[in-house]
């Protein structure tokens, strides 16, 4: 595999790499650093990359678990949703405001759920994944997935549920 094949390989996927490594790090810079220490590692094992069936996969296992040692390492143990990520530039003010607010108590919530469930829900809600590429990423079954997200969704909802109707509790 030539430089140009390998850009055009790790192009599709390094912007998910560095959210989901954002989104378990916090850091910017820690998360960059993250992208590029991946993006090395699949550059020296580039000649047996052919051979994997889905690289994206790979790569996000990688990212997934570079970020899990960091973390332990750290023990830190928070994820940060980037609110820049879901402005709307055409919303009023007060719709802004709400959104805003709203935006922060998912965020709440989500960082309160088990890191497992957190990881679930960044994956499939955000990212996008397939169950079944979830479930080679993170080695667990399809159907684990789908109940850890399910409760996931249903924690978030029954928190959502209790600000919106009851006041911040």
């Amino acid at each position: 595999m030539n430089q140009n094949e390998f850009v055009q390989l790790t192009t599709a996927f390094k912007d998910k790499v560095f959210r989901l490594s954002k989104r378990l790090l916090v850091s910017t810079e820690e998360a960059e650093d993250v992208t590029q220490e991946i993006l090395v590692k699949l550059w020296t094992k580039k000649e047996s990359l052919t051979s994997y069936k889905n690289v994206e996969a790979f790569a996000m296992t990688m990212t997934r678990n570079y970020c899990l040692d960091q973390l332990k390492a750290k023990r830190a143990a928070t994820v940060k949703i980037d609110i820049a990520d879901f402005k709307d530039s055409g919303a009023t003010v007060d719709k802004k405001l709400e959104d805003y607010d709203s935006l922060n108590w998912v965020e709440k919530s989500i960082n309160q759920l088990p890191e497992q469930q957190r990881t679930i829900i960044h994956l499939r809600d955000v990212e996008q994944y397939e169950f079944e590429e979830i479930a080679k990423m993170l080695q667990i079954s399809e159907s684990t997935i789908r109940v850890a997200l399910s409760r996931a969704r249903k924690t978030v909802r029954e928190k959502m549920t209790k600000i919106n109707n009851y006041g911040i509790k």
